[in-house]
C-alpha cells in the first residue's frame, strides 16, 4: 500500500512538472528605462548609464513559508522566479555603436535633423524627410549618414536582445526605443506619428 502511494505521489509530481509553463515577459518598464538613458546620454552627452539597480537578495528557502511555496521552489527553477528583471544594454558592441551615433548626432546627422531633412520615424529609424534641404553635391553624403544610422539602430536593437539572451524581443525593443527617440528629439525636429504622419516638436 505504502508502495502504491509513493507511486501515485511521485506520477503526481513528474505530471506538475511537465505541466508548468514558464512564461518569460517582456520587462517593459525597465526596456524604456534603459533606452532612454541610452538615448539621453547620445543626444545630450550625459554621464554614462547608471548601473541597475542591485536586486532584493532571494529569501532563503523554507524559512517561514508554506509548504506549497516550498514545493513550488522545487518544480520552478529560481532564475524564473526573480523579481522583474533587468535589461542589459551595456555590452562591447552597444558602447561601440553608443559612440559612433553620438558622433553623428554631434555632427551630420544632428545638422540633417536642424534643417528638417531627417526625422525620427515611428519604428525607431531616421529617413530623409525633405531632401530639397540638403544641397545637391551633400545629398549623397546625407543618404550614408542616414544609412549609416539605420544600419547601427538595427544593430543595437538586436545586440540587446542578444545580450539579455531574448532575441525574440527585438521588435519590442524597438519599439521602446522608438518612443524614446521622439520623446527626446529636441524642439525643430520631426518625428512620425502612429499613422505615419509628420510632426515637428
Amino acid at each position: 500500500m505504502r508502495k502504491l502511494v509513493y507511486l501515485i505521489l511521485t506520477s503526481l509530481a513528474v505530471a506538475l512538472v511537465g505541466c508548468v509553463t514558464i512564461n518569460v515577459y517582456f520587462p517593459e518598464a525597465a526596456a524604456q528605462k534603459a533606452a532612454d538613458q541610452f538615448i539621453g546620454n547620445v543626444l545630450d552627452g550625459a554621464a554614462q548609464p547608471a548601473t541597475p539597480a542591485p536586486q532584493p537578495a532571494p529569501a532563503k528557502r523554507g524559512s517561514g513559508r508554506q509548504p506549497s511555496a516550498m514545493l513550488l521552489d522545487l518544480l520552478i527553477p529560481a532564475a524564473y522566479a526573480a523579481d522583474t528583471p533587468n535589461i542589459l544594454i551595456q555590452t562591447g558592441t552597444s558602447e561601440a555603436i553608443r559612440g559612433r551615433m553620438r558622433e553623428r548626432f554631434q555632427g551630420a546627422l544632428g545638422a540633417l535633423l536642424d534643417s528638417g531633412a531627417v526625422g525620427f520615424t515611428s519604428d525607431g529609424m531616421v529617413v530623409m524627410r525633405d531632401a530639397t534641404k540638403v544641397p545637391l553635391s551633400q545629398r549623397s553624403q546625407a543618404s550614408a549618414t542616414v544609412a549609416d544610422e539605420n544600419r547601427d539602430r538595427a544593430a543595437l536593437y538586436r545586440e540587446i536582445a542578444n545580450a539579455n539572451n531574448h532575441p525574440e524581443w527585438e521588435s519590442q525593443i524597438r519599439a521602446a526605443f522608438a518612443k524614446g527617440w521622439i520623446e527626446k528629439a529636441h524642439a525643430g525636429w520631426y518625428y512620425q506619428d502612429a499613422g505615419g504622419a509628420w510632426q515637428r516638436k
